[in-house]
């Protein structure tokens, strides 16, 4: 099988999560009334264009995020970008041109730019992992520590910056973690499974509810070990991906050469304690798979305002 999860694109499903978010944001803002400055002080049947302008350098993602929240909003406008979703820009370049009446863009002003704002803060980041691994085999993975409701448009922000998407939700995939094992040995449920049981009883699981169903031959069956000697243990169950969780540089390169070894075709994801400043040694143990939650959990937007062209 080809041992990988769902990676986004921009797609129908992406879209409709994006109309979801603005309409929310648009309640936020007008709850069901108007813009009241902007109606005060801009005379109806006013026309202009602005330009969309990165103040800093980043990598773009959210175009069509913004090209969703205009349609949405149904604002009468021109919608012009002059980069691509993925793209790096130096600051101060102009990503798109908008023009239609005053008064829609001013009150579509800031929707847009958090959209923009927000999805190109994650692409950034993103980029900056990646380039700090390139040269090793290693992957840049994100993970579900999204914000709620945003899991799909983060994640394809992180395809934007050039990362991988980890799983997308508790429905594609089997992802034994260290508190379902935990949890296996309260005195109330038994003595619970070790992480070969576990594996080998989700494989049991998959095959019985999904008999003739294809998704059998495709769920994926990752497990969490936090120890050498659960790893040697559970080589021999053929997870699909191990999730070495919080082990230092010299641990991941003892896991690899303990998998390499075992002659196992599971596939390393280190995952725990991830930076920018430690990626690189991480990278170079010899794991295929780096999962970092801060992508989505701790960017920083990118600093993206509309400037008036008059």
């Amino acid at each position: 099988m080809n041992c990988d999860f769902e990676q986004l694109a921009w797609c129908g499903q992406v879209e409709e999560d994006c109309r979801r978010l603005v309409r929310l944001a648009v309640f936020e803002d007008l709850d069901r009334g108007y813009d009241w400055t902007t109606v005060a002080l801009v005379p109806e049947g006013t026309t202009a264009a602005a330009g969309v302008v990165a103040r800093k350098a980043g990598v773009i993602a959210g175009l069509e995020a913004a090209r969703v929240a205009l349609d949405e909003m149904d604002i009468a406008c021109q919608w012009q970008p002059h980069v691509k979703d993925g793209d790096q820009v130096a600051a101060q370049t102009a990503i798109a041109t908008i023009a239609g009446s005053a008064r829609d863009l001013l009150t579509s002003e800031r929707t847009v730019l958090n959209f923009l704002g927000r999805l190109s803060g994650i692409a950034t980041l993103t980029r900056q992992y990646v380039e700090a691994i390139a040269g090793t085999k290693a992957k840049i993975y994100d993970t579900r520590k999204t914000t709620p409701g945003w899991r799909r448009l983060e994640k394809y922000a992180v395809r934007c910056g050039g990362g991988r998407n980890h799983r997308i939700g508790l429905f594609d995939a089997v992802l034994i973690k260290d508190n379902h094992l935990a949890l296996g040995r309260h005195p109330n449920l038994g003595q619970g499974y070790t992480p070969a049981q576990a594996v080998a009883r989700a494989r049991q699981f998959i095959s019985e509810t999904f008999a003739g169903d294809p998704r059998a031959g495709e769920m994926i069956v990752e497990v969490e070990v936090d120890s050498l000697a659960q790893l040697r243990e559970v080589l021999p169950a053929q997870p699909d991906i191990v999730l070495l969780d919080n082990m230092t540089s010299a641990m991941l390169r003892e896991a690899v050469a303990l998998r390499n070894a075992a002659g196992s075709g599971a596939e390393l994801e280190a995952s725990g304690g991830v930076s920018l400043a430690t990626v690189r040694d991480i990278a170079e143990s010899g794991v295929e798979r780096i999962s970092v939650g801060a992508l989505t959990h701790s960017a920083v937007s990118l600093d993206v305002a509309l400037d008036w062209r008059l």
